[in-house]
């Protein structure tokens, strides 16, 4: 518990996110305002522990010392590369590190892995305990089930008989994926689980939750921490603990400090840069026609340009 007994309730955390969650744009949601945790993208430790896959996870691990705390999220099925990988994730001076039982995409679960794990939770006890001999921090980022929700109570039941550090609980299935309201009416059974076997794990809200605001009911029940995704998506600022009105212009310094940041750290290719510019072009007149020829842009000079223009 020395990492996350550092942390009072209601601390914050931006969630790992696929092809989102890199170096830079971690610095840019830290600019815009700060969460009081970061995590870094998934690394599949099956490319962790093979020569050929270790360039394109310690990419993936890169961090900045401003960006503390920070905590590795790690993914796979072999509970030996688990360990391995801790045991590196040590090395180069993360605090702790969360194991992915929840992604629910289909390349991932097919592997066993993610929310794959739901359905072996023989194997998930296995790589806890291997991931725990490494000795740092170990916590765990999941779903209510896989298939249906009142899978719940025997699935979490599973973990926190683990004890882990820590437990992120997104409140829908893997079926569900985003698709239906997270079911946040189990919240306070959840927490009640929590308390009678594990109640020294640190129980984290995740779903739906736009602003740390929605999540404050949530703490005044018992648990203790908030995870925000999808929001930076919707506001860039969502970590804000008392939300102003942002202007175009702070918007798109935020996007130029984003572009800036993609250059420095040498990240490739252009395309999925794209992804973010809604991010800033957004909600002020012409920003549809704005984002229609950044889209139409091939590298970030021509972008930059663009935004340059609207001064």
């Amino acid at each position: 518990m020395e990492f996350w007994g550092k942390f009072k309730p209601g601390f914050t955390i931006l969630a790992p996110m696929e092809g989102v969650t890199d170096i830079a744009f971690r610095q840019v949601v830290a600019k815009a305002f700060r969460p009081d945790i970061f995590y870094t993208e998934f690394t599949n430790v099956n490319s962790y522990v093979s020569e050929k896959g270790r360039a394109n996870a310690l990419e993936r691990l890169r961090y900045e010392e401003s960006e503390r705390p920070l905590v590795a999220q790690i993914w796979g099925t072999q509970p030996e590369m688990f360990l391995e990988t801790a045991q590196a994730l040590k090395k180069l001076g993360f605090a702790a590190v969360d194991i992915n039982m929840g992604c629910p995409d289909r390349h991932v679960v097919a592997t066993g892995g993610g929310s794959g794990l739901i359905r072996t939770p023989a194997r998930a006890i296995e790589i806890i305990r291997s991931t725990k001999m490494a000795g740092l921090p170990v916590s765990v980022k999941t779903r209510l089930g896989y298939t249906y929700v009142d899978e719940w109570h025997d699935w979490l039941s599973t973990l926190l008989n683990e004890h882990p550090d820590a437990l992120t609980v997104h409140f829908r299935t893997k079926k569900e994926m985003s698709k239906v309201a997270a079911h946040y009416e189990l919240v306070p059974e959840v927490i009640k689980l929590r308390n009678e076997l594990s109640p020294e794990t640190k129980l984290i809200i995740n779903g739906d939750i736009e602003r740390p605001a929605d999540g404050a009911k949530f703490i005044e029940m018992g648990a203790d921490g908030l995870m925000l995704g999808r929001a930076v998506f919707h506001n860039p600022f969502c970590f804000e603990k008392e939300p102003r009105e942002h202007t175009r212009e702070e918007l798109i310094e935020l996007m130029r400090y984003h572009l800036g940041l993609y250059e420095k750290y040498g990240l490739a290719p252009y395309e999925p840069l794209k992804h973010f510019y809604k991010i800033y072009i957004n909600n002020f007149p012409g920003a549809s026609e704005i984002r229609e020829k950044l889209m139409n842009t091939k590298t970030i000079a021509e972008a930059r340009e663009i935004i340059d223009s609207l001064e």
